[in-house]
């Protein structure tokens, strides 16, 4: 059987840890606790946190005993950022974050069993800690010039901004974490992004001062692009894990869309496929690229693994249906809407000639043109072939009341929205 750390480099997951023999030992010698932690700085986690449940998911998945730690506290405060201070939110939204937060994480890690996860919340243990006892018994042992040293403490000192008393503490309340998740569950292992390694080793080095005891940490690199885009970005903006601020269909849209040079990695660290089967995949991309076999496991996998196999069916025919490959009539209004959200839209409604909306959604550059287009039979609403130039949109082809979708030959779509 693979040792989970070679199955995480062979993943890409590993960008560093500490004493890596000994973590290695570690893991091998029997279940290891291990926490991971995720702050409520938005309503959502985005798809750089599926990297870490995901990771932390492996690790359960391999036999060890995983601990999410969602941060009510942490989250009051706001980890350093290298572009300068977060705005703070107030303690009734981080707590309502906190929830959701905990609601999305719940369906990715296994909650039953031998090895079953818990949830934390560190305002449990930080709440009722006295700003005395804190400065005592925890901020003596944390050294300001190790601190200041920090990447990212070290960039905002140096720049216009500086950094505020408030974001600096921020690599001691997590530190503290380790030492009360230690003490409390007997955790030796923290995991988290590479931007996280000064405040991973906060703990580590805490806890060997504290309690005499080497503890690990291991963190995963920042998911890159190989044409040096952000990853986790698109023209809408961050793509999220909660289904209202990012629906499913446009989560699926976002993994089919993915680069050739891009896709294989993707399916190593966002997928559970095994070696084999991304070995196939990788080998579609190379000979049969057209056919994006690769991306549509992709997107159909994280979909799936996000929003549920009901979601990533009802996309994938909404997908298939937009491209005449199914009926648009079949598809619910939800998932319809968020497809048809997508398209280039204009407004319409029942008795517009069909020439003039094929114009007004620019599926054709001129009425002309859309005259054209039926003639050849080449224009259709909602699968089905126009007639003729004379022909007007019916009420029965305004699915829910609402939309019909134009489309000119295989790939030129539009939307018609009588509500738009």
């Amino acid at each position: 059987m693979t040792h989970i750390l070679d199955e995480l480099a062979w993943r890409g997951l590993i960008a560093s840890t500490t004493d890596a023999d000994a973590l290695r030992d570690a893991l091998s010698a029997g279940p290891v606790t291990l926490y991971c932690g995720f702050d409520p700085t938005a309503p959502s986690l985005h798809i750089g946190n599926l990297v870490q449940i995901l990771t932390v998911r492996r690790l359960q998945d391999a036999g060890h005993r995983p601990i999410a730690l969602v941060g009510g506290a942490t989250g009051l405060i706001g980890d350093p950022k290298m572009t300068g201070e977060r705005t703070l939110n107030s303690r009734d939204v981080v707590a309502g974050w906190v929830e959701r937060i905990r609601a999305q994480i719940a369906p990715l890690l296994r909650f039953d069993g031998e090895n079953a996860a818990t949830m934390v919340n560190n305002l449990d243990w930080t709440a009722p800690l006295s700003a005395i006892d804190f400065l005592r018994d925890v901020g003596q042992h944390f050294r300001l010039g190790t601190m200041i040293a920090k990447d990212t403490v070290a960039r905002r000192l140096a720049s216009d901004q500086g950094i505020s008393f408030t974001e600096f503490s921020y690599q001691v309340l997590q530190g503290m974490d380790y030492l009360e998740l230690f003490r409390r569950h007997g955790v030796t292992l923290q995991t988290g992004g590479s931007d996280q390694w000064g405040n991973l080793l906060s703990g580590v080095e805490l806890i060997r001062k504290v309690e005499g005891t080497a503890v690990h940490a291991l963190t995963t690199p920042l998911v890159t692009k190989a044409d040096g885009t952000k990853f986790g970005k698109t023209e809408s903006g961050t793509v999220w894990l909660d289904p209202h601020m990012t629906t499913p269909y446009a989560f699926y849209q976002f993994w089919l869309n993915a680069d050739d040079a891009d896709v294989v990695g993707y399916l190593k660290v966002f997928t559970f496929r095994t070696r084999e089967q991304i070995d196939e995949l990788a080998q579609a991309v190379a000979s049969r690229p057209a056919a994006r076999e690769a991306q549509r496991a992709l997107a159909y996998d994280v979909t799936a693994l996000v929003h549920g196999t009901a979601a990533a069916d009802a996309v994938v025919a909404a997908s298939q249906a937009l491209f005449g490959r199914g009926s648009l009539g079949e598809l619910d209004e939800a998932t319809l809407g968020a497809a048809v959200a997508e398209l280039p839209t204009a407004p319409g409604a029942a008795g517009d000639l069909v020439v003039d909306l094929l114009a007004a959604t620019g599926v054709v550059k001129s009425k002309s043109e859309a005259r054209r287009a039926i003639a050849e039979g080449g224009a259709s609403i909602n699968n089905v072939r126009v007639p003729d130039e004379n022909a007007t949109l019916a009420p029965e082809d305004l699915l829910h009341g609402r939309w019909a979708v134009l489309r000119r030959g295989k790939r030129t779509l539009a939307v018609v929205d009588t509500q738009h």
